[in-house]
């Protein structure tokens, strides 16, 4: 399989004692969560086999979220291909919401047993998990007993924990004591933010929840903190290398002797050896790492790139570059040359021209461009710049809608298009009746039910409407609209199936008959729910098997990344950047406005509340403004890609 993060952005980091210097908890990066993921559910396994010879229990204590639940998958798959048996396991889990019924869909009793005991035999009296239905005068009781029964276990062997934006572990928020136990605590805004999109509504996130304390976690005889994307990298380099601070609860891990943070590369991202190795050790220089050192250095001293002196690179650790390449003027312009080359107003190649220093090619025109967009208005907001110039420079672009979107779209605006369509139809009582039966179903619907399947497909209907209103907008002809709908989205929760064989035969048979020349698709690694991440494997997987069956077309297509809502590429990994005008970023924001459903308040705003357009336009204007401050000329706006190298 394909790896989630783009070779071309790969960077080989050092991985020796200097270069972890800054580094105050062991820190193990892994090139994907996967990979992660089995490294811990191996240790855990291998803990449970040697206490099970030496007839003693195994005593963990367990995290809930999206961060352990393929640890859990593999957990799973030991007991069912390699007999690991967990009779010997006693489990404590962190925390629950309070209050909240065990069978709720988002209980953490649930998630534990759809995720791991349902599937395993861990004996039922074995497992503990924070009681959320607990009268509130009983609840102080019951985390004393909580206590008291880890104690009597014998203490947790190995705690497995995520860690939130705010630093915190468990439900341990900023100000919680170092001392702390298992308690009643009220969550933190962002915590609740985080958790919005699950509840379907921050007012239906709980306000308070029943956690174990940082005393608790730091008694466990071992600690495995896991963390996984971009979103988690700012805290993960505040807690592996900042100071002890109640702020951020996750940095009291550096008192513990015997605790390992395991990161994927994204969340690795802001650590100094990744970042800046440079700072920390000897490089081995190579183009790519010389071009993310002068551009940080650039914007370190906010010093135009031809403006960098011989003196500059030696104070902060990149002497032997100037040794090696001769002078800091012989970096910087071979840096700015390469900055210069990726800036193009041409996105589909510029007919007629030499294109030996430009991102694209120039033959053939027109091109086929296929935009993929995980969501009906990734493309507008993400890429709609580029996607207006490439229609207005004559090339043939298609718009691949990977998923209907529809658990995003508010009950309400359903109500409104079925009122439009009965005041239309005035007399359809077949039409009145379903209009009926909807409001009746949406009334009574609890926060976070799965709507109905037919609720589901008008959902998807509104989203499919304003995805074609926007493309009409844009000049992309509504033939060339492709609405995928791919079966791993399609579950009407925010959790989804594992991709399967049918969505990548689905893309593989649009790229077959589309045959672009070029591919856009979203390299988003900071999607809060993961559906860009499957939405690219699904590209990657499907691009591999053309590959492999030596289709005649895919040896002149180019693939283009380009990043979500969430956060844009580093100017060191951009190759292509495209300039947006006044007018045009005008265009781009009316293009995003004909997704009514999502305009004004977004059902899943991630940690971020404004408007998709606003953050689009901040992204967009704030990359120009680097370039500009690097030395390049000043424009409006630009957008950024990164090229992915077929195998």
């Amino acid at each position: 399989m394909s790896q989630a993060v783009p070779k071309s952005i790969g960077l080989e980091y050092p991985n020796d004692d200097e270069s972890k210097k800054f580094e105050k908890i062991a820190t193990h990066i892994h090139k994907s969560s996967q990979d992660a993921s089995f490294w811990v559910a191996n240790e855990i396994a291998q803990l449970i086999r040697q206490r099970q010879k030496q007839g003693k229990n195994a005593v963990l204590g367990l995290a809930t979220g999206s961060t352990p639940t393929k640890v859990y998958d593999y957990l799973v798959q030991f007991h069912k291909e390699e007999g690991l048996s967990f009779k010997n396991v006693i489990t404590f889990n962190l925390d629950e919401y309070y209050p909240m019924k065990a069978d709720s869909v988002h209980s953490y009793v649930r998630f534990m047993n759809e995720h791991l005991f349902d599937h395993i035999d861990i004996k039922e009296k074995n497992i503990h998990i924070p009681d959320g239905t607990l009268d509130k005068e009983d609840v102080r009781d019951f985390c004393k007993a909580y206590e008291e029964k880890i104690n009597t276990a014998g203490g947790i062997d190995i705690q497995v924990l995520g860690i939130g934006r705010t630093g915190h572990i468990g439900f341990n928020e900023p100000g919680s004591s170092l001392k702390s136990k298992t308690r009643l605590v009220r969550l933190d805004r962002v915590t609740r933010l985080d958790a919005a999109s699950d509840f379907f509504g921050l007012e239906n996130v709980p306000t308070k929840a029943i956690t174990m304390g940082v005393g608790t976690i730091m008694a466990a005889k071992r600690v495995i903190l896991m963390a996984w994307g971009e979103g988690k990298s700012r805290v993960i380099e505040q807690s592996v290398e900042g100071e002890i601070r109640e702020s951020v609860p996750a940095t009291f891990l550096q008192y513990h002797e015997n605790c390992e943070f395991i990161i994927d590369s994204a969340a690795a991202s802001f650590l100094t050896r990744v970042k800046t190795p440079w700072l920390v050790t000897e490089c081995e220089w190579n183009d790519k790492l010389i071009k993310k050192a002068t551009l940080w250095l650039s914007e370190k001293l906010d010093k135009a790139i031809l403006k960098l002196t011989n003196e500059d690179y030696n104070e902060y650790g990149m002497g032997n570059l100037v040794a090696e390449i001769g002078s800091a003027e012989h970096i910087n312009i071979k840096v700015f040359n390469e900055l210069q080359h990726s800036i193009t107003g041409w996105p589909g190649g510029k007919p007629n021209t030499d294109d030996s220093q430009r991102p694209e090619r120039k033959d053939p025109y027109p091109k086929r461009s296929l935009i993929f967009s995980p969501h009906p208005d990734d493309d507008v907001i993400s890429m709609g710049g580029t996607l207006l110039r490439l229609v207005d420079q004559g090339h043939q672009v298609h718009v691949a809608y990977q998923t209907s979107g529809n658990i995003a779209v508010f009950d309400d605006e359903v109500i409104r298009f079925l009122d439009f369509a009965t005041d239309i139809q005035e007399g359809n009582t077949e039409l009145e009746k379903k209009f009926s039966e909807v409001r009746a179903f949406l009334s009574s619907k609890s926060p976070g039910q799965v709507d109905s399947p037919e609720i589901q497909q008008i959902k998807g209907l509104i989203r499919k409407g304003e995805a074609l209103a926007a493309c009409r907008y844009c000049g992309v002809e509504e033939k060339n609209a492709h609405f995928q709908n791919l079966p791993f989205y399609e579950t009407g929760t925010v959790k989804k199936r594992p991709h399967s064989e049918e969505d990548i035969q689905i893309t593989y048979d649009l790229l077959n008959e589309v045959k672009p020349h070029q591919i856009f698709a979203a390299g988003d690694l900071s999607d809060p729910h993961g559906t860009h991440r499957v939405c690219l494997q699904i590209i990657y997987e499907a691009v591999d098997r053309l590959v492999a069956d030596k289709v005649d077309w895919i040896d002149d297509c180019y693939l283009w990344l380009y990043r979500g809502a969430w956060q844009e590429w580093d100017i060191a990994d951009m190759e292509m950047a495209v300039p947006i005008g006044p007018k045009d970023m005008e265009r781009k924001k009316n293009a995003i406005f004909k997704h009514q459903s999502q305009k004004d308040a977004a059902m899943f705003p991630g940690n971020d509340e404004r408007e998709f357009w606003q953050r689009a336009e901040q992204r967009n204007t704030e990359t120009a403004r680097k370039y500009n401050q690097l030395g390049m000329a000043e424009y409006e706006a630009m957008e950024g890609f990164v090229r992915y190298k077929f195998k």
